[in-house]
């Protein structure tokens, strides 16, 4: 082998790899997408890049897990947003009830990933319907999944092919295996505000017209989305930690994006490219230091919403303004209730008694 060649092989690394994976799954998703009709190609470009993990066996279950959580979530809202739209307190009551107990069982089921995806897509349904009457419940829910779909099998094909060659020479280390937390009161408490800010954006959007309703839900759902450890008597600083990573990484996405869109909006190849490398990049600031990962990943979703059109003769600005509105909306309903219930934590703490000098835990 060429001296400069492999020279420049001891530079790759099995993170290089992780980042070129990434890409690779998001352009097949979208390649995949576009053969398959898919209405909403940039949710299965999310997909792609979501899934992808070094390991097949990993890709495979994860997948899964966000296969299932979409059909399930899909479904009910299917079944159930015929009763509920046209009334708005009923819409509200049960997508508190259905966000509170997906994020609940998110935050503290071994199957994280099924439940987040079954709350997820259970609010940008009804949501969808509530925003857009007009629109056909049934073809929504089946063109997401199948978007979903889409790019689960580019990350599959990649995954594996990249198992069979490339890993041999960097393998990936294995993600641990999930626990299930059980029973935790605080992770209840705190999926119980989620379900609260879901149900206040109903009521806002009852008073004025909220644009971006269903990203509203989903920012609220993904900031609240904590581990279990990092879940205490209030979640306000962990939750605005998340809100301020999501904002800078959006704005920084978006403004990647526009710089391509305004120097190339007509050249296919040009946007393919910056989509890359766009993916890349983010997927390098989410492997890097781990208190600022969520950068990385809003920062990606944003080079996705912006740069990956349902057709490329259609690029446009609004759907990454869109997301950074949805920001705020999100904001604008979850602070008030996270404030509630960090006051109502500290009066809790200052009425419990503490304990005498010389008593265990006394000082």
């Amino acid at each position: 082998m060429p001296r400069p060649f492999s020279s420049l092989l001891d530079r790759v690394t099995p993170r290089t790899i992780d980042e070129l994976e990434c890409a690779l799954s998001v352009l097949g998703a979208i390649l995949l997408a576009h053969l398959l009709g898919a209405t909403h190609v940039s949710w299965a470009a999310f997909a792609g890049y979501m899934v992808m993990r070094g390991h097949a066996a990993e890709t495979l279950a994860r997948g899964v897990l966000r296969i299932v959580g979409t059909v399930a979530g899909g479904l009910i809202a299917l079944g159930s947003a015929p009763f509920i739209v046209g009334y708005r307190p009923a819409a509200a009551a049960a997508l508190a009830l259905m966000g509170t107990i997906s994020l609940y069982a998110a935050i503290t089921s071994r199957r994280s990933y099924a439940w987040l995806f079954f709350g997820l897509t259970y609010a940008m349904v009804v949501l969808d319907k509530i925003e857009h009457p007009a629109i056909a419940l049934p073809e929504f829910v089946q063109t997401r999944v199948l978007e979903t779909l889409a790019g689960i099998a580019a990350s599959l094909i990649v995954s594996l092919a990249s198992t069979l060659t490339l890993r041999r020479r960097w393998p990936a280390k294995r993600t641990p295996a999930a626990t299930g937390a059980g029973w935790h009161g605080d992770s209840l408490r705190h999926a119980l505000q989620a379900g609260v800010a879901l149900a206040l954006l109903v009521a806002l959007n009852a008073w004025i017209p909220v644009p971006a309703l269903a990203q509203g839900a989903i920012m609220i759902m993904a900031v609240m989305l904590l581990p279990v450890t990092g879940i205490g008597s209030s979640g306000l600083a962990p939750v605005s930690q998340r809100i301020l990573q999501r904002m800078i990484g959006c704005i920084g996405g978006a403004l990647f994006a526009a710089f391509f869109l305004v120097a190339g909006a007509d050249n296919m190849a040009l946007l393919l490219g910056a989509t890359a490398i766009g993916v890349m990049l983010g997927r390098h600031l989410e492997n890097g230091d781990p208190t600022h990962r969520y950068v990385g990943t809003q920062f990606t979703l944003a080079v996705l919403v912006m740069l990956v059109p349902d057709r490329y003769d259609q690029l446009v600005l609004e759907p990454g303004v869109e997301r950074l509105m949805a920001i705020f909306i999100g904001m604008a309903v979850l602070m008030p209730v996270l404030l509630v219930g960090h006051l109502l934590s500290r009066r809790r703490a200052d009425e419990v008694t503490a304990p005498a000098s010389g008593e265990s835990g006394g000082v």
